[in-house]
């Protein structure tokens, strides 16, 4: 019998960016870059385990953004033309590297975007979120949602309605592709404040998770701590984040993924190689991008122009290394706390998706080597989800978790400050408007007045989408940014405006329909208020 339990939680989550009108749109790459160095990797590592028969269990949150944009065919044919450039690009590079030190490398990103290739048009006939959904049908995965576009759940309590729409519409899109509701959610930024698993647990969902000082400051302190969930008043659970594994992956002075050995990020061919030889595979206007497509390790605390070649195998040595020094750690860690316990100690691990082979290229490999590991060299630690830990373990504490994120200094900072304080009254008046149109036509709306109602909630998600302050607050891609939150508060004061005076444009309705396409099932009735303003007390 194992003495604990390793919660693993990976956060797939990508801003929603769809541009038809432009064939060649640099923010679209995010996906296609996602597509190839993260999920596609995951999932073959998945595909091994499974084809292995090893017993694994991993919790993923695939965001509703996500979700849509993966099963978008203008993004699906997208993403072909840019792997097949790719593919181009690395037979040219094959040649080029002969009988230097980065042919190795060469030869190994041929081979893996070949197979990227096979896997996204034949293995899974372009959608990957029925690869995912094929893991969680075998038992491997439990997935769950995220609110519908990310938005930052705290700063919308103002209006309680928003938040509600905003985890109606995941749930909807969750059941619409995965076949059935989710059981939990993954709060955009684990921000967390008082009322909102209200409702969570109205629209059926039974976990969230917290950063740990989310857990540990509750109302009343948890007696174990992070090491076991809470349960609000609500009756919904919460799993705080575990702060020695997470800085063992995330630190950048600490972490694995600064390891010496392995793939240097910022050193890309696209910066590096003559213009005339890189130009077809970069922006067509000439812009230098990343093409994915990097020689180099990251050496040490050097500049950028003194990295050495990276070796294939030397950074897959050290990946399977450090998932047993993972483990390692995991397993004093659980038999120091499960002598403090009266239950087995549940240790939360969650990460952003895109860490694990866009930023540490190695991570879906070291993911592969801590689940064999795991499966196979120990009897301590046991992999586990928190739907299995609460079908498990019924009684739990009380108590109210506390204001919080997991944003620098854990708690608004970044999706509040100088950069981007300025969107927060935009988007309060557009819920409160958004509030009333719903509350004045019920249920009573049709045709052309129901698709701009609808457009319109559309428009008000989008533009309350947490990265966009984000990116602001960061200080990278800010015009696009600021772009896109003007853009979508745009359309939807238009829209009200022309829902309000009765003169609906059916031909610019339809064009920002087709552009902005995302939840197609969305109804603006998941704005009404429950109880009428003018009663509440």
């Amino acid at each position: 019998m194992s003495k604990g339990y390793l919660c693993l939680v990976l956060h797939a989550h990508l801003p929603y960016v769809r541009h038809p009108e432009h064939e060649d749109f640099l923010e679209e790459k995010w996906l296609y870059e996602a597509i190839t160095e993260t999920y596609i990797p995951l999932i073959q590592a998945f595909d091994r385990l499974l084809a292995d028969n090893v017993d694994f269990r991993l919790t993923v949150s695939l965001s509703p953004p996500l979700i849509t944009m993966l099963v978008d065919p203008l993004l699906q044919n997208r993403y072909i033309n840019h792997l097949t450039k790719l593919l181009e690009l690395v037979d040219k590079e094959e040649g080029r590297t002969y009988g230097s030190p980065f042919h190795e490398t060469a030869l190994m990103y041929k081979k893996r975007l070949q197979e990227a290739m096979d896997i996204f048009c034949d293995q899974y006939d372009r959608n990957l979120v029925n690869a995912f959904k094929k893991f969680q049908d075998n038992g491997r995965l439990e997935i769950i949602t995220c609110a519908a576009t990310h938005g930052y759940l705290p700063f919308m309590m103002l209006h309680p309605e928003a938040v509600n729409a905003q985890v109606k519409a995941a749930v909807d899109l969750y059941a619409r592709h995965l076949g059935a509701p989710p059981g939990g959610i993954w709060l955009p930024e684990c921000a967390y404040a008082p009322g909102i698993d209200e409702i969570l647990k109205n629209n059926g969902l039974k976990y969230f998770f917290t950063d740990a000082h989310g857990v540990l400051y509750a109302s009343h302190r948890p007696r174990f701590g992070i090491f076991a969930p809470i349960y609000c008043p609500s009756g919904v659970a919460v799993f705080g984040r575990d702060i020695e594994s997470s800085k063992q992956v995330w630190s950048s002075q600490e972490g694995y993924p600064g390891d010496y050995e392995y793939r240097e990020f910022y050193r890309d061919i696209g910066y590096d190689l003559d213009m005339e030889y890189i130009k077809p595979y970069i922006h067509p206007d000439g812009l230098r991008t990343h093409t994915g497509l990097k020689y180099y390790k990251i050496t040490g605390k050097v500049e950028l122009g003194q990295k050495e070649p990276y070796s294939p195998q030397r950074a897959e040595e050290k990946a399977a290394e450090h998932a047993g020094n993972f483990m390692f750690n995991r397993q004093h860690q659980i038999l120091h706390l499960a002598r403090m316990m009266d239950r087995p100690p549940i240790i939360v691990a969650p990460y952003d998706a895109e860490l694990f082979g866009h930023w540490w290229y190695e991570g879906p490999r070291w993911l592969e080597y801590l689940m064999r590991k795991i499966a196979f060299d120990q009897d301590t630690i046991e992999l586990i989800t928190p739907g299995d830990y609460l079908e498990r373990f019924t009684c739990n504490q009380v108590a109210v978790p506390c204001t919080s994120s997991w944003g620098n200094k854990g708690y608004h900072e970044v999706w509040l400050c100088e950069a981007n304080d300025w969107i927060y009254r935009h988007l309060h008046i557009a819920a409160d408007m958004m509030i009333a149109m719903a509350n004045r036509w019920g249920n009573n709306a049709g045709g052309i007045l129901r698709r701009a109602l609808n457009q319109a909630a559309r428009e008000l998600m989008l533009a309350q989408s947490s990265d966009w302050a984000f990116i602001m607050s960061t200080g990278t891609m800010v015009e696009y940014a600021v772009k896109r939150t003007k853009t979508h508060l745009n359309n939807f004061l238009r829209l009200h405006d022309e829902i309000e005076g009765n003169r609906i444009d059916e031909g610019w309705l339809k064009d920002l329909e087709y552009r902005n396409n995302i939840f197609p099932d969305i109804d603006y009735n998941w704005y009404h208020s429950l109880v009428p303003k003018e009663k509440a007390v």
